[in-house]
């Protein structure tokens, strides 16, 4: 085969490599390249206005090719200033000229183009390539992150608004309307009264079943708080403590009338003091002599005579106050003292009480779901051997029938363990519960708030990176054009070396 039709292929990695090895470059080139950028550095600073000048200038470093092209647009502009030997006298030309020259001596152009185009194809392009793809890169999780941020921020106004309708508030004024709800606290202690009633069955089952264990007669004493809230309702601490009710409830803090929320009378029966006088009704009292109208008959029983009557004896010369003699006058019946404090707060709403109704709904839960245990166990050994005896009514009792009192006792747990009572509870008896509510309720909506300033900075951030994203692609473009030029230059100037034989240089230029 002809030698002058086999190209000549060179690595891009290798070129300078490969022209040295060729001698058609020294190894100290670099030595000389100094001063050529120096007179280019110079000889730009007095350029002719020209737009294939500014172009050629523009962006760019200039090599041996570019030099060229000036000269040829300095062959124009300087026109001029050539004489008739052919040469030019303008400074411009010759400047660029003895650039030229210096660049040709021992072929430093074609290193400094080798160079170029290594440094072009394995360092610059891929570098900016790399920060696009940065730039794209960083676009792609900022979007992960306005989703993430918004899904917090959807989930962060749900559970605000799921909160407030849990509570029953709008979200507008938070505490304050927190603070309204606690009038509300009186009528569901009232139904939370009247659903425990339905938790009777079970109380009379558990009692009987522990008089039978227990071989007593009597009614065993359980579950006493729930069976006195069935049987008097949402009553006073008080009236559960003493068995009797108060004259007067005074709420804590505040002794006067005005705070007292309930006056147990008797409709009938009243005191009027008056100005210091006792009003008893038809009772007349006349220049001290009490008349008593017609005086009933006392059986004394052992006395001789069950028909005598006691005379009544008037002692006109005496007068005894109330206050003088120590006489209390109280109220008839089981009416008794004040209740203050804890006393005066009902059983439903006094924290310990509570709590107790709470731990007795929970025994009674704990009785039914072993007796379901023990009904639906194959080998019931307890009803096989103790529970032959037992009463009709424990004999009597089916899966079904427990499991139906079961239920009801969770219907009343229910009532207790509602997340929006527990809230009210806790609000009327912490101080600080109300604030630590409403700074949580806060926080969910400064976590709404967070989110959304995030997403706007985020947006903001991707406009920024779709901005320089779009700047690097000229500047990508133009360097991969003017490497793909400097490469086409740099293998017409080797094949000339070769007497026109083909010259490719590969590797990555070609994937550009």
């Amino acid at each position: 085969m002809d030698e002058q039709n086999i190209p000549i292929d060179i690595n891009n990695n290798k070129l300078l490599d490969w022209l040295i090895s060729r001698r058609h470059v020294n190894k100290d080139w670099q030595n000389s390249i100094l001063q050529i950028r120096e007179k280019i550095n110079n000889a730009i600073q007095d350029m002719p206005a020209h737009e294939g000048i500014i172009k050629l200038l523009s962006g760019q470093h200039i090599n041996y090719f570019h030099c060229l092209k000036i000269i040829d647009i300095l062959k124009e502009t300087e026109a001029d200033t050539k004489n008739l030997f052919g040469r030019y006298g303008s400074q411009r030309m010759k400047d660029w000229q003895n650039i030229v020259s210096s660049y040709q001596k021992d072929n430093i152009y074609l290193a400094e183009a080798a160079q170029i185009l290594i440094r072009n194809v394995s360092y610059e392009i891929p570098s900016l390539k790399k920060q696009s793809a940065k730039l794209e890169q960083s676009i792609t999780e900022s979007e992960k992150k306005i989703r993430d941020y918004s899904k917090n921020e959807a989930l962060a106004i749900k559970e605000f608004n799921t909160s407030c309708e849990q509570l029953g508030i709008a979200g507008k004024n938070i505490k304050s309307e927190l603070l309204s709800l606690l009038n509300e606290l009186t009528a569901i202690y009232e139904v939370a009264a009247e659903k425990i009633k339905i938790v009777n069955p079970a109380i009379e089952l558990y009692e009987e079943f522990n008089k039978f264990l227990s071989a007593r007669s009597s009614n065993a004493d359980v579950v006493p708080l729930l069976k006195f809230v069935i049987e008097n309702g949402n009553v006073t601490t008080y009236q559960y403590t003493y068995g009797e009710k108060p004259l007067k409830i005074e709420m804590e803090g505040d002794n006067s009338d005005k705070n007292t929320v309930e006056e147990l009378n008797d409709a009938e029966e009243q005191i009027d003091f008056g100005d210091n006088e006792i009003d008893f009704g038809d009772i007349s009292v006349e220049n001290n002599d009490f008349d008593f109208g017609e005086q009933p008959k006392i059986d004394w029983g052992g006395t001789p005579s069950t028909d005598e009557e006691f005379e009544i004896v008037s002692h006109t010369d005496v007068e005894v106050s109330l206050e003088e003699s120590g006489i209390v006058v109280e109220k008839s019946g089981m009416d008794g003292g004040i209740a203050k404090g804890t006393e005066a707060l009902t059983v439903l709403d006094n924290p310990k009480t509570r709590d107790q109704i709470i731990n007795e709904l929970m025994e009674l839960e704990a009785f039914l779901k072993m007796r379901l245990f023990e009904l639906s166990s194959d080998s019931d050994i307890l009803a096989m051997s103790q529970m032959q005896n037992a009463p009709p009514m424990l004999q009597m009792q089916t899966i079904e029938s427990v499991t139906l009192m079961n239920d009801c006792v969770n219907v009343a747990l229910s009532e207790f363990m509602n997340k929006r009572i527990l809230h009210l509870h806790n609000i009327k008896h912490s101080p600080k519960y109300v604030d630590i509510l409403t700074s949580s309720l806060k926080q969910k909506l400064a976590v709404a708030e967070r989110m959304k300033q995030s997403i706007s900075i985020l947006e903001d951030q991707i406009k920024k990176y779709k901005s320089e994203i779009r700047s690097f692609e000229p500047a990508i473009k133009l360097l991969i054009d003017k490497t793909k030029q400097l490469q086409k230059e740099v293998q017409e100037d080797i094949s000339k070396r070769y007497k026109g034989r083909v010259v490719n240089i590969v590797g990555g230029v070609n994937m550009l």
